[in-house]
């Protein structure tokens, strides 16, 4: 699977919804700048749970991408990370 903007099946702008919370990921390099996948766009989640799924289903495509880490942020706020996509040797 190749991420890209139709495989991102969550929102790509935050929720109109009072209260609601958007969960996102923000992509980094080794160094820890920030960069797009080839897709783009950010996909926004409506759970922690739903964005950490995604993740777990697309981070070698990610890494594949030139992404090296991910930290998920919840409405801006960095929540944890970052997590290298790297597996561990």
């Amino acid at each position: 699977m190749s991420v890209t903007a139709a495989s991102l099946p969550y929102l790509t702008a935050r929720s109109s919804g009072a209260g609601g919370m958007a969960w996102s990921w923000r992509y980094e390099k080794r160094d820890g700048s920030e960069v797009l996948p080839v897709a783009g766009s950010v996909p926004q989640f409506p759970t922690q749970a739903d964005a950490e799924s995604w993740v777990g289903e697309v981070w070698r495509e990610l890494l594949d991408q030139g992404v090296d880490a991910v930290t998920l942020l919840e409405n801006g706020a960095k929540v944890y990370g970052p997590m290298s996509l790297h597996p561990a040797e």
